[in-house]
């Protein structure tokens, strides 16, 4: 059975934490719980942050940015670390200020030639 999708804020952004609790990333939790980097545990989290930059590396350079793979590392720092901070300051709108940010990045990436 598929769940809801997650509800939307009144700008149209999906809430991350709907409920009001913040979690932050499970895979950081794996990997802080799990800090040997030669264990399965470390091993998964760290497959599932390099999927998330190959993703987001993809997404960038549909955009047309010249050296689409230094702004995708920067996107995807930018929202690991609000999902840090969102977790321990119990803020569920932390975000917007990664996507202040991303979009700052976004838009100065040069474009590719």
């Amino acid at each position: 059975m598929l769940e809801p999708a997650a509800p939307s804020s009144t700008d149209g952004t999906v809430q991350p934490w709907p409920e009001g609790v913040v979690h932050g990333c499970p895979f950081i939790h794996a990997a802080a719980e799990h800090p040997d980097p030669a264990g399965r545990v470390r091993a998964f989290a760290r497959e599932q942050k390099l999927v998330m930059l190959a993703l987001v590396t993809g997404l960038v350079a549909e955009l047309g940015i010249d050296e689409p793979e230094p702004l995708a590392e920067q996107l995807v720092t930018l929202s690991d670390g609000a999902a840090s901070r969102a977790m321990v300051l119990n803020d569920p709108d932390h975000g917007r200020h990664a996507r202040a940010a991303a979009e700052t990045l976004l838009d100065h990436a040069p474009p590719r030639a």
